[in-house]
């Protein structure tokens, strides 16, 4: 495994990080296996039970015997907190020390890696009639038009928040305007919960051609796989449309495809032009991120691995093997 840290007595946690589409999971995998350790999810979606297809989880058989925590932990009616993951991932991390072996964080979701790494600010309690305004304000114009005010209020909270993602943007609308300071000027106050730690954080990068080929060829895939019948499948069971995972990438297109928005091709297309929006959403985020180190190309290229090492080696850990 990999042991040590720049201070003496931290232990080592990895970080595979990037954009949509970037090879996070295969490189994550590689990582696992090259230094005896177990994957921690770290993407939003990921979480809930059922929605497999559209979330690319690795199945259990492609991996190759390697544990996976924080996947399928959450019923796709449950409000899965980014609080809350910041807590069962800590505990996470501390079981798999506990085993000796290394801890390897892997996602796109920067603000789950945030919670986890920075702490997370818990924020004013709920103002109900404020959010009675916002939502009423969100019927009547849309709730883009209150992810447009947002972005004026507080630009690095709407690059994170989906144009549609009404809950979340009226929560850091409401934030702003309760206590006068963006949600994202918050999170100079908050702790980590894994400061004992020394993170190790990679960030995959590609071009936005490489981007954009991939993510089209991803489609395809998921939807040779089966991703319409995984939809239409949740909700013969009963998992209510307005459940929180069927707003996520993939997922929401393909509701509305059903619900007889746009035909196929349309939604194909579509998703294709929402992953590239939301990949170059993710490498503005992650950017905003100190300390990670940028590796150029996609994450199954063997030399990204190599790379990987020697960005260990510079932190003085330790590789095995």
């Amino acid at each position: 495994m990999v042991t040590g840290g720049s201070e003496a007595g931290r232990r080592l946690v990895l970080a595979v990080l990037g954009p949509t589409a970037s090879g996070k999971s295969a490189l994550g995998l590689a990582l696992a296996e090259r230094f005896e350790g177990e994957v921690v999810n770290c993407d939003s979606t990921a979480v809930y039970r059922g929605f497999d297809i559209g979330t690319d989880k690795p199945p259990v058989a492609a991996r190759r015997g390697i544990p996976h925590h924080l996947i399928d932990i959450a019923e796709p009616t449950e409000v899965y907190t980014a609080a809350q993951y910041a807590r069962d991932a800590a505990r996470a991390i501390r079981d798999i020390h506990e085993r000796g072996r290394l801890p390897i964080l892997v996602g796109g979701t920067g603000f789950y890696y945030r919670a986890l790494t920075r702490g997370l600010f818990p924020g004013p309690g709920a103002d109900e009639e404020l959010r009675r305004r916002l939502s009423r304000v969100a019927d009547r114009r849309g709730v883009e038009c209150l992810h447009r005010i947002l972005a004026r209020a507080d630009p690095e909270s709407a690059g994170r928040i989906m144009p549609r993602d009404r809950k979340r943007i009226i929560r850091a609308l409401e934030v702003y305007l309760t206590t006068g300071r963006p949600l994202s000027d918050h999170f100079a106050d908050t702790a980590s919960l894994i400061a004992d730690c020394e993170v190790v954080a990679v960030a995959l990068r590609l071009p936005a051609a490489r981007t954009a080929e991939r993510v089209a060829r991803r489609v395809d895939e998921q939807f040779a796989r089966g991703i319409v019948a995984e939809v239409r499948q949740l909700l013969a069971q009963g998992v209510p449309a307005t459940a929180r995972p069927f707003g996520g990438l993939v997922y929401r297109q393909v509701m509305e495809m059903l619900n007889g928005v746009r035909d196929e091709a349309a939604t194909r297309a579509l998703i294709v032009q929402e992953n590239r929006r939301y990949a170059r959403r993710q490498l503005i985020w992650f950017r905003k991120e100190p300390n990670l180190v940028w590796l150029d190309g996609p994450g199954e290229r063997p030399e990204t691995l190599v790379r990987v090492q020697e960005a260990l080696a510079a932190r003085g850990a330790a590789p095995a093997g």
